[in-house]
């Protein structure tokens, strides 16, 4: 059994959270399985490498039951029987086989691609917004790229137009908290509120996808209980915007730090679909997987994770792994990027993929269009990032036109 020392990741780089990327290749050339010092102070174990992170989304051993098998707290600043996470990608099979089959028939690629006209419409909104700034600058993050899928999927869903900043703030303390505190607020108080907002629908449904998992009944009479119509909620929230949000501000921010890729595609639409699976490819959303629990030890060439340790899939090295693609670490919009793993691998594949594609396509052949001469108004390394593993975004993204 090949034993290393801890790998602090802050201490082998400073600049981790902004660029992780040097560090997961240094770790990545020593082997696929590290037991490492995240940021933030936690120990856990973290698979690198396109193959091995293939593997790891597929080994049953390496579950995302936290309720049932382990200990919430372990990952979590809330109470094991928390509603917000009685959702299907908290869950393993049969649980999630029936969470997402419940729910699967609202996301089929026949319904995502009927939303077209609606996002298109709210992003010639927000674009016109824009235009009328005087100052001719602008937060891309705040004023486009968060408002676009926020608006999306609270209308998807039934959210009040008024309630959608505060469910920002709360899915931004549930993916990459600013501390234990903020993070047990925001679970409290998106329980509270929704419980609320599934009561009122219960009274009077609409035409949303709230109103339709309330009254959802399986061939076999199966339905949603109330704890997880919150938590499939919840999920549905967070994964259906956080995925966009991250898509456009790390896809632009790949234009600019590129500008002969910029005038390519500026050049030639055609390249779109392209570089959307470019950037996701070169710089992801999502840096790595929710944490998985090991149900008992892992070996994993010669490595062993103990029973009970909590595991990450490194989705953002997998994607500039050189053996699956060459030359990883350019951005390149006229590469075949397919077979990434940006929205995942396996059972627990992004449900909502066609959705962020189809919003991204539109946000950024959008944004290309109405400003011909939009530049980052500021240095690429000052650029604030998210703090954490989970979710990859920048905070800001300063635009001038």
């Amino acid at each position: 059994m090949v034993t290393r020392p801890i790998a602090d990741l802050a201490e082998l780089s400073p600049h981790f959270v902004s660029d992780p990327y040097p560090v997961y290749a240094r770790l990545r050339a020593e082997g696929p399985v590290h037991h490492v010092r995240a940021p933030d102070g936690e120990e856990l174990w973290l698979v690198v490498g396109y193959e091995a992170c293939r593997t790891a989304f597929t080994d049953p051993r390496l579950s995302r039951d936290w309720m049932k098998s382990g200990d919430i707290t372990q990952i979590v600043n809330t109470d094991q029987d928390q509603p917000a996470l009685a959702h299907m990608l908290m869950s393993d099979p049969p649980d999630h086989t029936r969470l997402r089959r419940l729910v699967a028939r609202e996301f089929t690629p026949r319904r995502i691609e009927a939303l077209a006209p609606r996002v298109q419409q709210i992003t010639d909104e927000l674009l016109d917004a824009m235009t009328s700034a005087e100052e001719r600058r602008a937060d891309l993050v705040a004023s486009f790229a968060f408002p676009l899928p926020m608006t999306v999927i609270c209308e998807l869903l039934g959210v009040p137009g008024m309630d959608r900043d505060a469910f920002r703030g709360w899915s931004n303390e549930m993916v990459a908290r600013t501390s234990a505190e903020a993070e047990a607020q925001a679970y409290q108080e998106t329980t509270a509120y929704l419980r609320e907002l599934i009561a009122a629908k219960r009274r009077d449904p609409g035409e949303d996808l709230l109103s339709a998992m309330i009254h959802a009944v399986d061939e076999g009479g199966d339905r949603l209980s109330p704890d997880e119509l919150i938590g499939m909620s919840v999920l549905l929230l967070i994964a259906g915007h956080e995925t966009t949000v991250n898509l456009i501000g790390n896809g632009m921010r790949a234009l600019f730090a590129h500008p002969d890729q910029l005038a390519a595609l500026r050049a030639d639409f055609s390249l779109l679909d392209g570089a959307i699976e470019e950037m996701l490819r070169y710089d992801g959303p999502v840096e790595a997987c929710t944490d998985r629990l090991a149900l008992a030890d892992v070996e994993m060439e010669g490595v062993t994770i103990p029973a009970g340790s909590t595991v990450l899939i490194a989705m953002a090295d997998a994607d500039r792994d050189p053996g699956r693609f060459k030359d990883p670490d350019r951005f390149d919009i006229r590469r075949d990027a397919r077979g990434h793993i940006a929205f995942g691998h396996g059972l627990h594949y992004c449900l909502g993929a066609p959705l962020a594609r189809l919003e991204g396509r539109i946000a950024i052949r959008g944004l290309l269009e109405r400003f011909p001469d939009m530049a980052l108004d500021a240095e690429v390394a000052d650029l604030p990032w998210m703090p954490g593993m989970l979710i990859r975004g920048v905070r800001k993204l300063p635009v001038r036109w």
